[in-house]
């Protein structure tokens, strides 16, 4: 089967507008989902993150006022827990070579705001990985993550490309809102990405070649039904 490169942010807080510090990691339900999914389906999954730091999940995807449910907050702890051997010890972006996987998956949270969007090495895997075709599958805050990706010109790898991110309305209503320091879908249509939304907080999942790309956690399992459905042809 396929081996996948699940790229998480390390990330444990983020700078706000007003200059606080809003506590942040990845979203539980996103991992959580995405990871089992794509394992079930018989796929190898590799951890790796900026530093090779141990990601943390952003404690308001544990609780059960954010998630709805004390269940599934059960459920994402216990599968956390069944994986932590593997998230204790997640591979430094510096090491990776693109060519060594089959996708690439980018869960969100707002850490990647923080550090991913910004990190060198992702962006030399994103840009390798798109231009050998390899699918790559940012969802919710994701995608900032291929804010990372430039060309030596300056120019930005995913302009004029398709896909879906948490949008600035799904920010404001139940994000960090107006002192979020910077939005991801309006920077991603800023430098050139072609945004289509669909309505907020549902499923959601662009598909523009081999970039696969979903709006919010809702999308989830979307997002990982369409990577399996990309990988098996």
């Amino acid at each position: 089967m396929s081996s996948i490169l699940m790229v998480v942010t390390a990330a444990t807080s983020l700078t706000l507008a007003d200059g606080t510090e809003h506590p942040t990691g990845f979203w539980a339900e996103e991992l959580v989902v995405a990871h089992r999914d794509l394992l079930a389906a018989g796929h190898t999954i590799t951890f790796a993150t900026p530093g090779g730091i141990r990601p943390r999940p952003d404690q308001g995807s544990l609780s059960a006022a954010v998630v709805g449910d004390e269940t599934r907050v059960a459920e994402f702890e216990a599968y956390l827990a069944s994986i932590d051997a593997e998230l204790t010890h997640p591979v430094d972006l510096t090491d990776v070579t693109a060519a060594d996987y089959d996708a690439v998956v980018l869960p969100g949270g707002h850490g990647p705001m923080a550090d991913l969007a910004f990190d060198t090495d992702l962006g030399r895997i994103l840009a390798d990985a798109d231009g050998a075709g390899t699918i790559i599958a940012p969802f919710c805050h994701g995608p900032a993550g291929l804010l990372s990706a430039t060309r030596a010109d300056g120019s930005f790898v995913f302009s004029g490309r398709r896909l879906t991110v948490f949008t600035d309305e799904e920010e404001f209503a139940g994000g960090t809102g107006a002192q979020s320091p910077w939005f991801v879908e309006r920077t991603l249509a800023e430098r050139g990405a072609i945004i289509e939304s669909g309505p907020a907080w549902s499923s959601h999942v662009v598909r523009d070649r081999n970039l696969i790309s979903g709006q919010n956690p809702q999308s989830s399992e979307a997002v990982a039904t369409a990577v399996i459905e990309a990988l098996a042809k």
